[in-house]
């Protein structure tokens, strides 16, 4: 079965977008950046950069924002491209406190439903 990837931010044009004329909040380990993109449902991306660590930490980073967002019983209001940006203190905590900053942060946003 073929998996899609339509909820998923893939362009390099639609990052640059979010990037430059999107909104940000931020918490203690993520930083949630926005923008409205005129489409009937949201697209999410989860980013971490060298500064996070090597490619483990890197790849944990990531995982542990997807968990995250995924076991969140909020959804994300439709109609936005978001991307989560982890920050270097996200090495070496647990999933829990990764979505409570997360919550935090997207409630400021005011992206749920």
């Amino acid at each position: 079965m073929r998996k899609t990837y339509k909820f998923t931010l893939r362009k390099q044009s639609d990052f640059t977008g979010v990037y430059n004329r999107g909104k940000s909040h931020g918490s203690k380990y993520v930083v949630v950046l926005y923008r409205r993109n005129n489409r009937d449902y949201s697209r999410t991306a989860f980013v971490s950069s060298k500064k996070v660590g090597n490619s483990v930490q890197r790849n944990r980073a990531r995982r542990l924002m997807r968990e995250a967002y995924r076991t969140m019983n909020k959804k994300i209001v439709p109609g936005y491209d978001v991307i989560f940006v982890a920050r270097n203190t996200i090495n070496g905590t647990k999933c829990d406190e990764v979505q409570r900053a997360m919550f935090g942060a997207m409630r400021a946003a005011g992206l749920f439903e």
